[in-house]
């Protein structure tokens, strides 16, 4: 079978490997389609190489067909469609103890910290599979996972039917924040400096702003009455960003972070204490947000065909890296099976 493996710093080979058979309460599934996100182009600029090292097989974002079973696995046949919901928790941890076993403390996040889906079979525990019904192809499948983080993130802030909403960052997760925020029931904006961005997110019938010419505080008073945005999430990853996203937020309103920020970043906390804001953490899912973003899928409230805008075959997979770094790039995803 052929896999991609990350080799170092920008550097992705493909190589035959040969497959191996699936232990006890494993799977193995003949894989689709790979979505490429921000941590996997992290980790393809050497940033993650404490977790990754310099050979391994990545991706999570994911769909595919069982193909064999291993040895006491019950409930799932040959055949079935599946996505993975990629963590894999210890138990006994005190964060799994008080029923967080989505953020364990010894987390193995599947595709980063142990082998991923960017291989033609790919073998992983029972447990982490979630069925796909009919009516959602392979394809769109494969956003099922970034779908889930952006129904964590909105579920996470508590947001209301009527909130209003600022989304700083109109990238794959940006953009799925916004629309998952509207299908919750909250108007939404989406603070933007890049035009071609903003205009794929207008293109999906979303109301952007650019914080290059505009002056995004003056624009959300006047937008909410004077009060300030109900709930801000912070999805650009930039420090300019984060240093003015408490300025957005009414009193005792709410900072989803969301990026992944890879140092320390200025906040500043006397608008935090000012108007009692609250500051939240939103890292990755649980699986009823997977079942949320299936039926958001499903009805067809996910616009997949704007959002996918590039497939290349796995022996090119190197090239979609390149293509993602560019940022003109929504979703890229990678199939797996027609190569």
């Amino acid at each position: 079978m052929l896999a991609a493996n990350y080799v170092g710093p920008r550097t992705m080979t493909v190589e035959e490997q040969q497959p191996v058979e699936p232990r006890a309460g494993e799977v193995r599934i003949a894989v689709a389609y790979v979505g490429i996100c921000g941590t996997d182009l992290h980790v393809f600029h050497g940033d993650m190489d404490g977790r990754v090292g310099k050979r391994a097989t990545i991706g999570h974002e994911m769909s595919g067909m069982i193909v064999a079973l291993g040895a006491g696995v019950e409930g799932w046949s040959v055949g079935d469609a599946v996505t993975v919901m990629p963590l894999a928790w210890d138990g006994i941890c005190p964060a799994c103890r008080a029923g967080n076993e989505h953020i364990c403390q010894n987390l193995d996040f599947i595709g980063i910290d142990s082998p991923g889906a960017l291989q033609e079979y790919w073998n992983v525990p029972a447990s982490t599979l979630v069925r796909l019904p009919p009516e959602i192809s392979l394809r769109d499948a494969a956003l099922v996972e970034p779908v889930a983080v952006a129904v964590h993130d909105v579920r996470r802030s508590e947001l209301a039917a009527g909130d209003k909403a600022v989304v700083i960052g109109a990238g794959p997760i940006g953009v799925l924040i916004a629309i998952v925020a509207a299908a919750f029931g909250a108007e939404v904006v989406i603070a933007e400096i890049d035009p071609t961005r903003r205009a794929a997110a207008e293109e999906m019938g979303l109301t952007t702003l650019d914080p290059s010419s505009v002056d995004q505080v003056a624009w959300v008073e006047e937008w909410t009455d004077g009060a300030g945005a109900d709930v801000v999430f912070e999805v650009s990853g930039s420090p300019a960003a984060v240093l003015g996203a408490t300025s957005l937020a009414k009193v005792r309103g709410t900072l989803v972070v969301v990026a992944i920020h890879s140092q320390p970043r200025p906040i500043d906390l006397q608008r935090v204490f000012w108007r009692e804001l609250r500051l939240l953490g939103a890292r990755v899912y649980q699986r009823h947000d997977f079942e949320r973003a299936i039926e958001f899928l499903a009805e067809g409230a996910i616009p997949a065909e704007k959002l996918i805008t590039g497939i290349v075959p796995l022996r090119e997979v190197e090239s979609a890296f390149g293509l993602l770094e560019t940022g003109q790039a929504m979703k890229l995803l990678v199939e797996v099976s027609a190569s």
